[in-house]
């Protein structure tokens, strides 16, 4: 024999997912990190079997392609490993605004909440807290007098403050709302009085708290976000991840990190479209195709409006029930209210060969969105619409138009779907969030994403909610929108290479790809739909080599001291 394989895996139910030939197969073989035969198992035994070939029996466990990550932020997983967990079952365990305080209390007496400037914690859902509201200034003043206090809601577009916190921000009666954002008061007044902040903050009121907040985090802790957020990604299944919406400085900082302390996932990086676009140097991203230390720049993100759940999302009809000190009509508000500077941010990305992502939640952004991306014309690369969660049938006719790739949030219909019928959107429009179906009948290679840290980076939740539609309640929310376990499969590996135009060497089980490879305690395709969620992800294998779960050997021993300090935000 001249050749070897390095791995051999046979045994178990392979889903290949090949776009030409047989979706299925019984033995692949890997040799230098890539698949070299995918076939019968006795020809792939005798063709690439040798005396140091490793050859595994998946024991009747399914191999399938590595997931990929459509959209989410690498170092909110890290930081969410990091901060006071306040998130609801099944991620967490606070229900009400008594255990919300508690988890922050014990977080602030840990060795990293006792070296914070700040008492931080991220994941509280209003929906699901029993009071069914934000914490106000006056409850975390309960946790803390002393020390400033940011509680972050789950959709990373919203959170509360105590009043040391709101004093830090210089927010007072005599501070306006910001653009694209709002101070909620705790009560009307008249200018020059804006009335006095109750501690809630929205979008771009929101994102001051949280920069200075997570800045003021160890920087022990900082340091290693990014190769926390990668094992974490990688122990569900994930080989490559998104660091989607990161400044100039985090992108280096990422670099840094991932030359130092090698990542197991690869990284696909995505910087703030009016940072990239106001720099002075020709490309201050380093945009490419190719991988450096597992990490590659692809482009911009844009975020046009806000969040559905919190209801600053930007629609054209009403919400169903309207935030506290709102009007019957209110819609949200746009992100960027300027449409001549949307349409500038895009043509130039288009000019400049940058593929653009733009988080677009309401309908009224996605049509912001998309009369900006006709009037800059194709790209070589996909244009994605991140979210997409309320788009309408017309709108998802015009992204096939357009060629306009949508990556929803399909985990929504579980967290949010009933929250959406009783009090964002109501039955009807509930019913239609996150348009797979409609999508696919289009022929769109539609994808679906965790967002993390808004949900856990959980692949298993992406494809059951894609098949189910369950919520919380058990509520099939929109069952004409649901889809195979196939297409399910496909939105988190073939079609998410697509997005990143790396198809040719990713999503799935082909000779010359990579080895990317995710073995599962069975195959989503064949079990009962209802079934899915309880799969297991067992190992992840990156490039032939096993990176969950870690061998002691390869643990990383911490980022050198010399790395960058990562200035953190997130614009989930």
């Amino acid at each position: 024999m001249a050749e070897q394989a390095d791995l051999i895996l046979h045994g178990g139910d392979i889903v290949t997912l090949a776009e030409h030939g047989d979706e299925r197969g019984e033995a692949v073989a890997v040799k230098d990190g890539t698949i070299v035969l995918v076939g019968p198992e006795q020809e792939v035994l005798e063709r690439w079997r040798g005396p140091h070939t490793v050859v595994r029996d998946l024991g009747g466990r399914a191999l399938l392609p590595g997931f990929i990550d459509a959209h989410g932020h690498l170092g909110g997983i890290g930081l969410q490993a990091v901060i006071a967990n306040l998130l609801a079952a099944p991620d967490g365990d606070v229900t009400d605004l008594a255990a919300l305080k508690d988890k922050l209390r014990s977080w602030a007496a840990t060795p990293v909440g006792a070296d914070s400037d700040w008492i931080v914690g991220f994941g509280y859902d209003d929906a699901m807290l029993a009071e069914r509201r934000h914490p106000t200034r006056d409850d975390l003043d309960e946790v803390s007098t002393d020390r400033p206090v940011l509680a972050i809601h789950q959709s990373f577009h919203l959170g509360a403050v105590n009043s040391i916190g709101l004093k830090r921000l210089g927010y007072s009666t005599a501070t306006p709302d910001p653009e694209g954002g709002v101070i909620r008061r705790r009560e009307l007044a008249v200018p020059p009085s804006y009335g006095e902040p109750d501690g809630v903050l929205e979008e771009k009121a929101f994102t001051p708290a949280s920069d200075l907040a997570l800045v003021g985090l160890p920087e022990r802790e900082l340091l290693m976000l990014f190769a926390t957020g990668a094992a974490k990604a990688a122990s569900f299944g994930f080989t490559t991840v998104q660091e989607g919406g990161t400044t100039l400085a985090n992108l280096k900082a990422l670099r840094d990190t991932a030359a130092a302390v090698p990542l197991p996932v690869d990284v696909v990086a995505y910087v703030k479209a009016d940072e990239a676009i106001s720099s002075t140097l020709d490309d201050p991203i380093g945009v490419s195709d190719e991988y450096v230390d597992g990490v590659r720049a692809a482009g911009v993100k844009l975020v046009l409006d806000g969040s559905p759940q919190g209801r600053t999302a930007w629609l054209t009809e009403p919400y169903l029930t309207p935030p506290p000190g709102q009007p019957e009509d209110y819609c949200g508000y746009p992100a960027v209210p300027d449409d001549a500077l949307v349409a500038k941010q895009i043509a130039t990305a288009v000019e400049r060969d940058w593929q653009v992502l733009a988080h677009v939640n309401g309908d009224a952004a996605i049509d912001q969105f998309l009369k900006a991306v006709e009037a800059a014309g194709p790209g070589r690369r996909p244009t994605v619409a991140i979210h997409a969660q309320t788009a309408r049938k017309d709108q998802v006719d015009v992204f096939a138009r357009l060629e306009i790739l949508p990556s929803f949030f399909s985990m929504h219909t579980y967290y949010w779907g009933d929250w959406y019928r009783e009090t964002v959107l109501g039955k009807k429009r509930a019913e239609s969030i996150s348009p797979a179906r409609w999508a696919l009948d289009k022929g769109l290679r539609y994808t679906s994403h965790h967002d993390a840290p808004v949900a856990l980076p959980n692949s298993i939740a992406v494809l059951s909610s894609q098949v189910t539609r369950r919520t919380r309640s058990g509520h099939v929310l929109g069952p004409d929108q649901q889809v195979s376990a196939l297409d399910a499969v496909r939105a988190i590996t073939i079609n998410a290479a697509h997005q990143y135009g790396e198809q040719d060497r990713k999503g799935s089980i082909e000779v010359g790809k990579l080895a990317d490879l995710v073995i599962l305690s069975a195959n989503p395709l064949t079990v009962d739909p209802e079934q899915i969620r309880d799969i297991k992800v067992i190992e992840t294998i990156k490039a032939g080599t096993t990176v969950h779960p870690p061998a002691p050997t390869d643990q990383a021993s911490g980022t050198p001291s010399t790395a960058p300090t990562p200035q953190w935000g997130c614009s989930c």
